[in-house]
């Protein structure tokens, strides 16, 4: 069997990886907190021929050698943790980060997942959950009576209860960071959970010893650029265009060469 059919089928599927990644991107171009994705890439081992820097003669070397590639692999995905813009929404128990850290949520299992969607409700008890249900950590309990809410920059809540001139705390939300939030591992949901890769959790909080601060009835944008996604889309495209006609020119050798014999 042809050699380049091997490597080129390595890169086409390489490729479709990539092309994977970006959907997966534009795909969450609106999804509040999210982080986009990129696929990491190596060549793989390496048929060594002839050695660089094995003896020519007595008194040479080569200097370069003979070595043929056999092809690429996927080894990663990384998400890119970058800052991006904000948008206001005047939503009573809508955050956004405005730097490094994650607000911490009681996942169904009884461990704790991170996030950075920061859109808030209120359930039956009046404890702040996400759009799935799960509660925020610490648990923060509105009255029912409340009459507004305000969430300082530095994670404070207050209400402002009927017949009281100034409002009453009621909670202190606290955010967790990481040495290596790329080794998050990412379990849908908007959620993340802890890796040994990612380290364990710092907890802090907000505005505080390089925390971010919180932005109440605000909500954190995706890092999607849709332009960039779509060049990395061409881009793609053409290389498996060109994979593609590595095959092409692999079967066209190997169908003269029958024919020829």
């Amino acid at each position: 069997m042809h050699a380049a059919l091997w490597v080129s089928k390595t890169g086409l599927s390489a490729q479709d990886t990539q092309l994977r990644t970006i959907s997966n991107n534009l795909a969450n171009v609106s999804t509040v907190g999210f982080k986009k994705e990129r696929a990491i890439f190596q060549d793989l081992l390496y048929q060594q021929v002839r050695q660089p820097g094995a003896q020519s003669s007595l008194n040479t070397q080569l200097p370069s050698g003979l070595q043929l590639g056999t092809g690429v692999r996927t080894v990663a995905t990384q998400k890119i943790h970058t800052t991006t813009s904000l948008q206001i929404t005047e939503a009573p128990f809508d955050m956004a980060l405005d730097g490094r850290g994650f607000f911490q949520i009681q996942m169904p299992d009884g461990t704790l997942g991170y996030t950075r969607n920061g859109q808030f409700q209120v359930n039956a008890e009046g404890e702040m959950v996400t759009a799935t249900g799960f509660l925020l950590e610490p648990v923060i309990e509105i009255p029912e009576d409340a009459q507004s809410v305000s969430i300082s920059k530095d994670g404070i809540v207050s209400v402002k209860l009927p017949g009281q001139p100034e409002e009453d705390e009621v909670g202190q939300i606290t955010i967790a960071d990481f040495v290596n939030p790329t080794g998050l591992q990412s379990v849908g949901g908007n959620l993340f959970k802890e890796t040994a890769a990612s380290g364990a959790p710092i907890v802090g909080v907000p505005n505080e010893d390089g925390f971010a601060s919180i932005e109440h009835k605000m909500l954190e944008n995706s890092n999607v650029n849709a332009v960039e996604e779509l060049v990395n889309m061409i881009s793609t495209q053409r290389a498996y265009e060109m994979n593609s006609k590595v095959v092409s020119a692999a079967d066209g050798m190997l169908r003269n060469l029958t024919q020829t014999l």
